[in-house]
């Protein structure tokens, strides 16, 4: 396979390939009926492409990226079979999203770059943030990691709440204070705490409210500037989390948080329980900056760290569950 399953192997790789399954049935249906008996890339071939392109979420512009690209590989010679164009769109569609290996790429095993690593979560609730998080604390200390987690989220009660029990499932520390206390005070306490304890990785918690954009980028100011006077440069990486099942909403989402803070990366949820996994092509394709991780399935382990040629590749695999 490629380098995700040299990292991670086959267990991970088929919960790639179930996860992706509504989004790649419907995806690849289209496709198939795009391309089914022709043997000449025409007009036609590439408006139906088009349609299945814009179905399965991959949005308008980064829909026109991918014909484009394709028009101008078949200008020279426009007979080749329906396999070759599948190749070729597999090859475009790869080469839109934004390698994760390109920015402080690392897997759960991996070594960090700085200790104690510091990832300032972000985005609105419901997304599975919170959830999100309680993931990668699992993993990174199931791959032998000391984790600290921060609820710096203190406007919901139950998001205090929610991440608590996440740190009791998973057994990992949280420092936490009262809802309304101040969240930035929340973030130096954690980050100090991480520093005393010699903790590997630090998963901070904050704030979903999108309502005024002018507050959150002062929150989430404030929250770095307290953390670097602990840790200079951190924290190391803004995550933001967006729900892959509600399409172009995530991609509306992204805007608003890229305007307010400076995201170096993302986390896309919920793939498993949608047809719209094509909404990653656009985020990557639209922000530029690097999807880590993608979360496909509810249990503690279905979260993976993202990698463009196996996402491409069970994108495109039409061997199901039942098939193995």
């Amino acid at each position: 396979m490629g380098l995700f399953n040299k990292l991670f192997g086959k267990k991970e790789k088929e919960s790639l390939d179930e996860g992706l399954q509504k989004t790649k049935q419907g995806f690849l249906s289209k496709i198939t009926k795009a391309i089914a008996g022709k043997s000449t890339v025409d007009e036609e071939v590439l408006d139906n492409l088009e349609e299945a392109l814009v179905g399965a979420d991959v949005g308008i512009e980064t829909t026109i990226k991918i014909i484009e690209r394709i028009e101008k590989r078949v200008a020279k010679d426009k007979y080749m079979n329906s396999s070759e164009l599948n190749t070729m769109l597999q090859e475009e569609i790869e080469a839109i999203l934004v390698d994760a290996e390109e920015s402080n790429s690392y897997a759960f095993h991996s070594e960090l770059p700085f200790k104690p690593y510091v990832i300032l979560v972000v985005g609105v609730n419901g997304v599975g943030k919170t959830t999100t998080i309680g993931k990668l604390a699992y993993n990174f200390k199931k791959a032998g990691k000391s984790v600290l987690l921060g609820a710096a989220d203190t406007f919901r009660a139950a998001a205090v709440e929610q991440l608590t029990i996440w740190s009791e499932r998973t057994g990992v520390p949280i420092v936490k204070q009262a809802m309304g206390s101040d969240p930035a005070a929340v973030a130096f306490d954690t980050v100090q705490s991480a520093v005393a304890k010699q903790s590997d990785i630090v998963l901070i918690d904050t704030a979903g409210r999108l309502h005024n954009k002018a507050h959150l980028m002062e929150e989430l100011t404030k929250i770095k500037r307290v953390i670097q006077k602990v840790i200079p440069g951190a924290p190391h990486e803004v995550m933001l989390v967006l729900d892959g099942s509600t399409g172009q909403n995530a991609v509306e989402q992204a805007k608003q948080f890229t305007a307010a803070t400076d995201v170096t990366a993302m986390a896309i949820t919920k793939l498993d329980g949608t047809a719209k996994g094509g909404v990653v092509l656009a985020i990557a394709n639209q922000f530029k900056i690097p999807v880590k991780f993608i979360g496909v399935g509810e249990k503690m382990e279905d979260i993976l760290v993202f990698d463009k040629h196996e996402f491409v590749d069970s994108l495109f695999n039409l061997e199901s569950k039942q098939d193995r």
